[in-house]
C-alpha cells in the first residue's frame, strides 16, 4: 500500500506538526500529544474536552475552536489516549468554570478519560463526563460494552460546545449534550476496508463485490454483509436503521460523513438519496451536513447520523463556530 508517510512510528507527531504550521491559532504540544484553542483558558467558560485514537481526522483536533472543543487529545492511529494528556489539556483549559469530558463509547476511551477525570479533580478541577453511543448497528462490539461512539460525537461537540461558549454552566452545558446523545442515533457502511499505517494492508477482508452494513469505525463488524448495493438501496437499509431505532418526533440534523476515501460526487449524491428515504419515512430536516467528519483513515463508505432537535438546540447548533474542521459564522 502506498502512503504519504515517513514512517509509520511518526506519522501521529507528523501530522500534528503540520496541524500545527496550519492553525496557528490553535497550540499544538506534539510531545505531549494536545491541541489546545490558543486564547485558553477563556475566563468563566466551562471547558470541553474530547479525544481518542488518530486516524478518524478531523475528529478530534480539527473541531478545537471558538464554539467546540477547548482541546482535544490524540492517540496513536486507532488507540486512545492516555490519562496524562487528558490532565494536560485540563489543566490548559480549566478557566475554574469546569471542564466536561466528551467520550466516545470505546473501552480504553472510556477506562481512561475516567482516571483523568480523578486526577484532574485530585488537582482541583471539576470534571463532569457525558458517554457517547450512538452507534444503532450493534448492543456490544470488541471495543465497547453497549453502543459504540460515531457521528453523533460531532452534534455533541458543536452544540454543548456553542452552550459553553454562550457562558452556560457546567451543569446545563453537561445536560444539553446528555440530551444531544439521547437524541442521536448512527448507522455506517463499508465499501472497502481501511489500512493503518503499522499494518500497511486491510484490516479486515471485505471481498470485492460485498458491503458491510454497520461496520464500525475502526472497521469493527456491523450487522451483516451483502452484495454491493446501489446508492438508493444503501440509503434505504442505513436511514430505516437509523429512524426505527430513533423514531423521531421532531425535525432532524442530518449528517452524511464521508469514511475517508468516499468523494464528494458520491457522497452527495447519497444525501441526495438519504433526504428521499427521510421523505418516504416522514421525517423532517431542519439542516444537513455532507463530508469527511469522522473518517476511519482511508475506508470507502459512509455513515449517517440523524439529531432530532427543538428550537434551543437548533439555535445552539446554528451559532457561530470557527474550526479547522467546521466553521460558519461570524
Amino acid at each position: 500500500m502506498k502512503m504519504l508517510i515517513n514512517v509509520a512510528e511518526t506519522v501521529v507527531a507528523d501530522a500534528l506538526r503540520g496541524m500545527a504550521v496550519a492553525h496557528p491559532e490553535l497550540v499544538v504540544d506534539v510531545e505531549n500529544r494536545v491541541v489546545v484553542r490558543r486564547d485558553a483558558p477563556v475566563a468563566g467558560k466551562v471547558a470541553l474536552i474530547s479525544g481518542g485514537g488518530s486516524g478518524h481526522e478531523p475528529l478530534h483536533g480539527g473541531f478545537v475552536g471558538p464554539g467546540m472543543l477547548d482541546a482535544a487529545c490524540p492517540g496513536e492511529v486507532f488507540t486512545s489516549p492516555v490519562p496524562d494528556q487528558m490532565v494536560r489539556a485540563a489543566a490548559a483549559v480549566d478557566s475554574g468554570a469546569g471542564v466536561l469530558f466528551l467520550v466516545k463509547n470505546y473501552t480504553g476511551d472510556v477506562l481512561n478519560f475516567r482516571m483523568a477525570a480523578e486526577l484532574a479533580e485530585d488537582e482541583g478541577v471539576t470534571v463532569a463526563s457525558v458517554l457517547v453511543d450512538d452507534d444503532v448497528a450493534v448492543t456490544d462490539s470488541t471495543f465497547t460494552a453497549g453502543r459504540r461512539g460515531t457521528g453523533a460525537t460531532l452534534f455533541v461537540e458543536k452544540i454543548a460546545g456553542a452552550a459553553a461558549e454562550e457562558g452556560a454552566p457546567l451543569e446545563r452545558v453537561e445536560a444539553v449534550a446528555r440530551q444531544v446523545v439521547g437524541a442521536s442515533r448512527s448507522f455506517g457502511v463499508a465499501l472497502a476496508a481501511c489500512t493503518t499505517p503499522a499494518k500497511g494492508s486491510p484490516t479486515f477482508d471485505l471481498p470485492s463485490g460485498q458491503l458491510e452494513l454497520g461496520v464500525g469505525i475502526h472497521g469493527e463488524p456491523g450487522r451483516e454483509r451483502r452484495a454491493m448495493m446501489t446508492s438508493r438501496e444503501i440509503a434505504e437499509v442505513t436511514v430505516d436503521a437509523v429512524v426505527d431505532d430513533l423514531r423521531p418526533e421532531l425535525p432532524v440534523l442530518v449528517l452524511v460523513n464521508g469514511a475517508g476515501a468516499t468523494p464528494l460526487l458520491e457522497l452527495y449524491g447519497f444525501a441526495a438519496e438519504v433526504h428521499r428515504r427521510l421523505a418516504d419515512r416522514e421525517v423532517a430536516v431542519a439542516r444537513t451536513l455532507v463530508g469527511d467528519y469522522v473518517t476511519s483513515l482511508d475506508m470507502a463508505g459512509a455513515s449517517v447520523t440523524l439529531c432530532q432537535v427543538d428550537d434551543e438546540l437548533l439555535r445552539l447548533w446554528d451559532a457561530p463556530v470557527q474550526t479547522a474542521g467546521l466553521r460558519w459564522g461570524r
